[in-house]
């Protein structure tokens, strides 16, 4: 193989991969539109295996917007949900007053010492 060969072969990696990238793009935008029936979404997939570079640019072409508005969508979902489990998680689902009362009930049951329930006081209100 000479260097422009390998040139080629790159380009075309490249641009194969490429389209990879966009059918698979296309293909979860497909999935994630609820407003587009089952057979539309049959329709373009079919159109995407036997006539492949001709559908994705029309795809793109037509349902570009839609796509990006989608996305964004999902990423504000995405975000939402993480923010809620974060603060969840740091919570601990309870209030400083409820850590608390529930040590200084463990602490009238005899089960934890008066040093343990300082500590536990302590990092509740920290």
């Amino acid at each position: 193989m000479d260097f422009w060969s390998v040139i080629w072969v790159v380009i075309w990696s490249f641009l194969f991969v490429a389209y990879l990238f966009v059918f698979f793009y296309i293909l979860m935008d497909l999935f994630r539109d609820h407003e587009l029936s089952g057979w539309w979404k049959a329709l373009w997939i079919v159109f995407l295996i036997f006539a492949p570079f001709l559908t994705a640019l029309v795809y793109l072409i037509a349902r570009g917007r839609g796509m990006s508005e989608r996305q964004t969508s999902q990423a504000r979902q995405a975000r939402s949900e993480t923010d809620a489990y974060i603060q969840q998680v740091t919570a601990g689902g309870a209030s400083a007053a409820e850590n608390i009362a529930d040590a200084k009930t463990l602490l009238d049951a005899g089960t934890i010492t008066p040093a343990e329930f300082d500590r536990l006081k302590a990092k509740a209100l920290a």
